[in-house]
């Protein structure tokens, strides 16, 4: 399968020819073929009609000028600014020029940011649904990381101001959240991490007054991402509130007052960071800034806890779309490592261990894809009312963030391998790769934090694992082509995980919690892969994703002795590092044997 194009073996002329190149100048979108053949099986046919053209326009400008740009973009911290020319406190934030020109991209050129908020992007009638706003994004971050943090988060801020904001306060946000106008557009942030703590958000102690009929806050933020935002988000507790989480408020914070002036807030200074370095991170003082609430806060009735966790969990699906982007370009740097190097008289991608470590890139990447788009599809049923669909999307959200965030971790390592020493140089993009991968599992939540909201929350609150079990019994019946013995693994495998689950979340075992939701997370990924492994097949197209899902079944989810040679996984190996499709009888004799 054509995962990248293939090119010629070195030449013996130069030294240089025997280096590796990169993806760049590649269009990410046209050698996609998994992502081609899956929105076949997730897509209307006339979203997916309309929409190609666009995915390969940003998959040219991915492979080439995003990428440029980013690269450029990441050498070059954001520089804080504390006063203006004349003296005034008007702290500012200097971007490299790069960076300016990547944020035309994603919010002018492509709207990512407001594309499923407004109808009309693209021409299309609607509103975007979210599974299509998802591969922007999912092909923006196969180049650019760091920016997708604004993008997301002016689109979920947006949404939140909607959704509990009065009519003043989102006539005066959202026709700028929602702008593609360099000159109208208002960029979001979300500031919550104090020093008291990040995920627990109980000790928050930023203190919201009101004042003169207006409310202002007091205090300070520790952590706060896209620190130069237009407006932010952000917890804070009304005077007289009680402590814990009942007593934080919602509000927004703009940056400038209606009459132009700065809001009375200080940015003390930018994070020094280990990845994400295009985009600036810093920490905030509050003294006196007016913030505009959204719905009631006051002493007593304050829900802005249960209010933003909307939009992290629209950021945790986000954060699992990432992660499944950057390791694609993980798997596509390590597949044109090994078509193009030579090492012994061979080229890598003939080397059986090399082969064996491409599939450890290739089963978590594929893995995250379809997960990305499943659970994209839930969350579009569930916000048109589907009761089912919003209980499964409530489990997959975490499941996805969970597990994707660190399998990105292990794969952008491993990609830096596959490309050796030159790996470790920043002149090309793995150690970028390496290093943005590790933010992943500290926003929104780190793996601790999403594997108890999984079993405390998900699973024992709510029972959601039931209805996810539910979901994947009918994705097996939705494809008869899934030999007879692996679909009875399969369905066999769903119960114990739901079962186990479920006793997990009800004895409150959080030591466990983690390897409930690897299981949870491991069986829907096979089952998925499964179906549509065989229904791309039974079509006439590429069956190989049969072959990926009893790949996890054998290795993430059966028990081994480590000690046991075992049987052998070339033939699974060769086909699916093959440049050929993969057809259905081919596909249901490895899944079956």
């Amino acid at each position: 399968m054509n995962f990248v194009r293939t090119m010629d073996a070195p030449k013996t002329g130069s030294p240089s020819d025997w280096v590796a190149p990169d993806c760049h100048g590649l269009n990410f979108f046209d050698i996609d073929n998994s992502l081609q053949d899956l929105l076949k099986l997730y897509m209307p046919d006339d979203l997916r009609t309309h929409m190609t053209p666009h995915y390969r326009r940003l998959g040219a400008i991915a492979g080439d000028e995003l990428d440029t740009l980013a690269r450029l973009a990441d050498l070059r911290d954001p520089v804080l600014h504390h006063r203006d020319a004349m003296g005034r406190d008007e702290d500012w934030v200097e971007f490299h020029p790069a960076y300016r020109e990547m944020e035309k991209i994603g919010f002018l050129d492509f709207g990512i940011h407001c594309m499923s908020r407004t109808p009309g992007a693209f021409g299309w009638p609607g509103k975007v649904p979210p599974l299509a706003k998802y591969i922007f994004q999912y092909l923006f971050v196969q180049s650019e990381f760091g920016l997708m943090c604004p993008i997301s988060v002016t689109d979920t801020s947006a949404m939140l101001i909607e959704r509990y904001g009065d009519t003043a306060v989102k006539n005066r946000f959202l026709p700028g959240l929602w702008s593609q106008d360099k000159d109208k557009i208002l960029k979001s942030a979300q500031f919550m991490t104090e020093k008291t703590g990040g995920s627990d958000v109980s000790n928050i102690e930023l203190e919201a007054r009101h004042e003169d009929g207006e409310w202002r806050l007091y205090g300070e933020k520790w952590f706060c991402s896209c620190v130069d935002g237009d407006v932010a988000l952000l917890l804070a507790r009304p005077e007289g509130a009680p402590g814990g989480n009942s007593g934080l408020g919602l509000f927004a914070l703009p940056r400038r007052l209606d009459d132009g002036s700065r809001n009375q807030y200080r940015i003390v200074r930018l994070k020094n960071k280990m990845g994400t370095n295009s985009m600036a991170s810093g920490e905030i003082i509050f003294d006196g800034a007016v913030a505009y609430p959204l719905g009631e806060v006051g002493p007593h009735a304050n829900k802005g806890l249960k209010q933003m966790m909307d939009q992290v969990n629209l950021s945790r699906l986000s954060h699992g779309v990432r992660a499944a982007a950057m390791m694609r370009r993980c798997l596509n740097e390590s597949l044109v490592v090994a078509h193009n190097r030579l090492a012994f008289g061979e080229r890598l991608i003939d080397k059986p261990l090399l082969r064996r470590q491409l599939m450890k890139l290739m089963v978590p990447t594929e893995q995250a894809l379809s997960m990305a788009l499943f659970t994209a599809t839930q969350l579009e049923a569930a916000e048109n009312g589907d009761a089912n669909a919003e209980r499964v999307a409530r489990i997959l959200t975490p499941l996805l963030k969970f597990r994707t965030c660190r399998d990105n971790i292990a794969v952008a390592t491993g990609a830096m391998e596959v490309r050796g020493g030159n790996g470790f140089i920043e002149d090309w993009v793995n150690a970028r790769l390496v290093r943005d991968a590790h933010i992943g599992v500290l926003w929104e939540g780190t793996s601790n934090i999403n594997a108890l909201d999984i079993v405390n929350r998900a699973v024992a609150k709510i029972g959601a694992h039931e209805d996810l079990g539910d979901a994947l019994q009918d994705a097996l019946d939705d494809a008869p082509e899934i030999p007879g013995q692996f679909r009875g693994n399969l369905s066999n495998t769903i119960t114990r995980a739901v079962a186990f689950a479920g006793e997990v979340g009800a004895t409150r075992n959080e030591p466990l919690a983690r390897r409930a939701s690897d299981a949870l997370y491991h069986v829907a990924s096979a089952v998925l892969m499964a179906r549509e492994g065989a229904q791309l097949g039974r079509d006439g197209g590429d069956a190989r994703r049969l072959i990926l899902a009893r790949m996890v079944v054998d290795h993430r989810l059966a028990p081994h002795d480590p000690l046991a040679i075992g049987d052998s996984d070339d033939d699974a190996l060769a086909a699916m590092l093959s440049d050929a499709p993969v057809d259905l009888a081919t596909a249901q004799a490895i899944a079956s044997r």
